[in-house]
């Protein structure tokens, strides 16, 4: 995950709150799913970005993740995303966000 988008992301979190945020990630293999969700659930993982330390607790899911597909109309979802489907591990991806996901938070 990018600087920028760590930084909007905090900015985010500051301003609407934590609880009505929920962060769609796109990663295409299952170790940069979990450094993302890492990201924005535990911190940076990489101690370089404005996320560092900083860890917000949001619920995150892959766009390929059967809940984020039962809200993405069907004709979006052919054209934009299904393909991605046919050729990433989603299981795998899957399973890495759900394994962070399953960590518990600090404090």
């Amino acid at each position: 995950m990018d600087l920028r988008s760590q930084e909007a992301i905090l900015r985010l979190a500051e301003s609407h709150g934590r609880d009505d945020i929920v962060v769609i990630i796109g990663a295409p293999d299952p170790e940069s799913a979990e450094i993302a969700a890492e990201t924005v659930r535990l911190g940076d993982p990489t101690y370089a970005g404005p996320l560092a330390g900083a860890q917000l607790g949001l619920e995150v899911f892959h766009v390929l993740h059967e809940e984020v597909q039962a809200d993405v109309p069907p004709e979006v979802w052919d054209s934009q995303i299904g393909v991605m489907a046919d050729i990433l591990d989603v299981d795998g991806i899957n399973a890495a966000i759900e394994e962070i996901r399953s960590r518990p938070l600090d404090g």
